[in-house]
């Protein structure tokens, strides 16, 4: 299926993208996924989340393939780069009973060589993604990982990202932030801190590139796509001085974290949240902004696509489809499990209120041996050594301190202050995530290896058409995925 003939405006005239593969963290929407949707016409999107992590784990894997040192070879800041690989490559990789060394944590004023992490690491996952293809490459961020955003979308803009896609909070600040770093501007961006008041001031995540040596030309501004769930958001931005350039309209359906419902705060007989009219985007008023827009959230099919069309999208978001295909970061196990569920007796997926130290609702897939195991959720001790969703708060001293809800209950409660009854069935998404996508940290203390964490939507309808399709081999690859949604796959003979 062609894409439409609108463009968006700014910088070069390109036809939108029909399909936009979802950003999906941590490092499930890799760039070997990316770089593959974009070669077939699709908007390849990374996942932008704790990707210095991503990085600093990979090269002390070994970098088998040499990738990232190719494209660090051409980061625009070369002894940037070789401070990264004296710091984390480790030629051939580490042991296996050796524990990963962990990146420092970013705070309001991260030291120059995570700054340099950040940068760098973003560039080379984009650098990666457009490498050997025309196509477009954007890139996801979550609006509640806050501290590393304005090095991290530095990074994308030095590679060429075409998209920077931002959800899980009010983006509103982004497209501004977005044309100061294109232009090699400081900037800084609003900071929520817990507990402070307006008599304290504003707090900001700054940064300059200016740090990285002689000032560069200026950049190609790319185009910012919200991700809303309700039609006061996309208005609400619309009217910004510098609104974004559209938006992805997210249904509850849609995996990894998802808006709170609108109504009063109602559970299921599960603890899931219950969502209702209120929570449905009125399509008609969404049209009436005048920005393009691409529907998410079981629209992973030909007839989601066509509907979107019909509805005046410029087309749609999938996540799930594309996260099961042989590209994705998922580990191959994990993506054979649940793709056996698929075929046989279909996927339990949950959508849990708890889960998430952000407080959104996260989906989470039942599979045994993961953290949506209660056992297996009782037998980790908690512990946070990765922080990416740690959050400020004023302490009773006045100074900023970081704490996670999913860290361990004292510190959290009796050190930092927090209330105790937000630690409850908290998941750590960090080190669990991680692990999904073949990561996992190694605890040298007592040979615990971190256990992962599955998400996905509710709706694999489409998963288990292409699986009909292409059995015998019981796998799909992102082209696939294409040709299935614009209606050209073929069965396997």
């Amino acid at each position: 299926m062609p894409p439409p003939d609108a463009t968006l405006t700014g910088g070069a005239a390109r036809a939108l993208p029909t399909i936009i593969q979802g950003g999906m963290g941590v490092a499930i929407s890799g760039w070997p996924l990316a770089n593959a949707v974009a070669r077939r016409g699709g908007l390849g999107v990374v996942s932008g989340t704790a990707i210095e992590v991503v990085m600093a784990r990979r090269l002390q894997l070994g970098d088998a393939d040499g990738d990232i040192r190719r494209a660090l070879s051409h980061f625009p800041f070369p002894e940037a780069a070789e401070r990264i690989l004296d710091d984390y490559y480790l030629e051939g990789g580490k042991d296996d009973k050796k524990p990963f060394k962990n990146v420092r944590s970013f705070t309001l004023d991260p030291d120059s060589r995570l700054e340099e992490l950040s940068v760098a690491a973003n560039f080379v996952e984009v650098f990666l993604a457009k490498e050997g293809h025309s196509g477009q490459v954007g890139i996801n961020y979550l609006r509640k990982i806050e501290m590393p955003l304005p090095s991290s979308i530095y990074g994308a803009i030095l590679a060429g990202v075409d998209f920077v896609i931002v959800g899980a909070g009010n983006p509103k600040d982004i497209p501004g932030l977005v044309t100061r770093l294109a232009r090699n501007e400081a900037v800084g961006l609003p900071v929520r801190v817990q507990g402070l008041t307006s008599a304290d001031g504003e707090r900001e995540a700054r940064f300059d590139p200016a740090h990285f040596g002689p000032a560069l030309p200026a950049l190609e501004r790319p185009k910012v796509l919200a991700i809303v769930a309700s039609i006061d958001l996309a208005a609400g931005l619309a009217d910004l001085s510098e609104p974004p350039d559209g938006f992805v309209v997210e249904a509850p359906s849609a995996g990894g974290h998802n808006a709170p419902p609108r109504g009063p705060r109602r559970t299921d007989a599960l603890g899931q949240p219950v969502y209702d009219d209120r929570d449905t985007v009125e399509l008609e008023r969404l049209r009436e902004i005048g920005l393009p827009f691409w529907l998410a959230g079981s629209f992973g099919t030909p007839e989601g696509l066509r509907q979107a069309l019909t509805e005046g999208a410029a087309g749609v978001q999938v996540g799930t489809l594309f996260a099961l295909s042989e590209e994705s970061g998922l580990t191959p196990d994990l993506k054979h499990r649940v793709l056996a569920q698929v075929a046989e007796e279909g996927v339990d997926v949950r959508s849990d209120w708890r889960a998430s130290p952000t407080g959104f609702p996260f989906r989470i897939v039942q599979l045994e041996g993961t953290l949506s195991d209660e056992d297996v959720y009782e037998d980790r001790q908690r512990i946070c050594d990765l922080g990416a969703l740690r959050v400020p708060y004023k302490t009773d001293g006045g100074s900023i301190g970081y704490r996670c809800p999913a860290e361990p209950t004292r510190a959290y409660s009796d050190i930092k202050g927090g209330r105790l009854a937000n630690t409850e069935g908290r998941l750590c998404l960090c080190n669990g995530l991680f692990a999904t996508a073949g990561l996992a940290q190694y605890r040298a203390k007592d040979g615990f290896v971190e256990p992962p964490l599955v998400t996905a939507g509710s709706d694999f309808s489409g998963v288990l058409r292409i699986l009909d399709l292409r059995r015998p081999d019981e796998s799909y690859t992102a082209a696939d995925v294409i040709d299935y949604l614009s209606g050209d796959l073929q069965p396997v003979r």
